[in-house]
């Protein structure tokens, strides 16, 4: 993959996107599996299995946990406008696929793919 000399503020903007969706997924996982009051529910054993997939109850979410999910939304959605519509991205000629995996994965620990 060719290098790209990517502007910083589009550099710090990709690693803050990739921060704001980490803490957003490992925040996820503590959330209850519906964001509204649902009842819990069974299903019918499956086929050729003992399994039958069930949910308990979800309570939903808190306030505070429904405040929280729309904060890293908006966070997410301004970071990612700011990458796509970055200026950089007219100074290249052809396909800019290849320039934004390369930004994607800059902040990896074994840098840019070369």
């Amino acid at each position: 993959m060719p290098a790209f000399d990517f502007p910083q503020d589009l550099l710090d903007a990709q690693a803050a996107l990739d921060q704001v969706q980490a803490e957003r997924d490992e925040f996820a996982q503590s959330l209850p599996w519906s964001a509204e009051p649902t009842p819990g529910w069974k299903a019918d054993k499956q086929l050729h299995s003992d399994y039958q997939p069930e949910k308990e109850d979800s309570p939903g979410y808190t306030p505070e946990q429904a405040e929280r999910v729309a904060a890293y939304r908006a966070r997410i959605l301004e970071l990612t406008t700011f990458v796509i519509t970055h200026p950089y991205w007219q100074t290249l000629s052809g396909n800019r696929v290849d320039a934004r995996t390369a930004l994607k994965h800059a902040h990896d620990p074994a840098g840019p793919e070369a």
